[in-house]
């Protein structure tokens, strides 16, 4: 779940630190549950405030199914990771948020897995970043996650400098990292690999047609597949008929087809 996704969608806003604790654990709930055998990675942002939020947000995202989350170390009005002009919280404030997120792990007895984020890469260079992300290991940090890596020998890099750790990489196509296959993220080394603008760049730009279209012509002009029926099927129409069926209701019993 991307926090830049979540913003757009939710609020229709860029990602400049607008969404709260509430609004990307509701979003994270629904993703999670949507599926609940899916593993879901989640953006924690900040961890929204000092060790007591960080916590709290470790709890609520546990409890709402997510898998992982990633905690960077932005100030708290943080921006996109793949826009400029970054400003970073003190290594030893990001720490705590990491050993924060890990101790409230241990305390509710959750296995969320915990992926530390470091956006130094822009502000402060490469060894500054490397040595946020051991201290962050060292506080128990399951996962690693340079963001913003700048290209395919520094992704190498990074792999070799933190050997033994798991670490992420962040793909967006067009932002600050070349590109960078699944294949080729497995070959350097990475153990996991997101790609948080493959959905939502599409979905504007067929929104953004589709918009233009009806403008244009009076009507969108959507394929015969496009019908309600199809997309609540994706959405769970069929398991929502099943229920209903099996407790002895009959809401469904003439079907959901339109008779023409």
């Amino acid at each position: 779940m991307t926090g830049a996704g979540t913003a757009a969608s939710v609020h229709g806003h860029a990602d400049l630190g607008i969404c709260t604790l509430n609004d990307m654990r509701a979003n994270a709930e629904m993703i999670s549950n949507l599926s609940p055998t899916t593993p879901v990675i989640a953006d924690a942002d900040t961890g929204y405030g000092g060790p007591i939020m960080v916590a709290r947000t470790t709890e609520q995202y546990s409890r709402s199914g997510v898998a992982a989350f990633h905690i960077e170390d932005q100030v708290q009005t943080k921006r996109c990771g793949h826009l400029g002009g970054k400003i970073l919280v003190d290594q030893d404030t990001y720490v705590t948020r990491i050993r924060a997120a890990v101790q409230a792990r241990q305390r509710i007895g959750s296995d969320i897995v915990v992926i530390a984020r470091t956006d130094a890469l822009q502000v402060r260079g490469y060894e500054e970043s490397v040595a946020r992300l051991r201290a962050a290991r060292d506080a128990g940090a399951d996962v690693g996650f340079l963001e913003g890596i700048t290209s395919k020998e520094m992704a190498r890099q990074v792999v070799q400098d933190l050997a033994g750790w798991p670490l992420l990489l962040n793909m967006v196509e067009h932002g600050a990292t070349p590109d960078i296959t699944a294949q080729e993220a497995k070959e350097m080394g990475f153990r996991i690999i997101i790609f948080p603008f493959a959905a939502i760049g599409p979905a504007y730009k067929a929104m953004q047609e589709a918009m233009e279209k009806l403008k244009r012509d009076g009507i969108p002009g959507l394929s015969k597949e496009m019908t309600p029926q199809m997309l609540f099927r994706v959405c769970g129409l069929d398991e929502s008929m099943k229920v209903d069926a099996e407790a002895g209701g009959a809401a469904f019993e003439g079907g959901v087809e339109l008779q023409k």
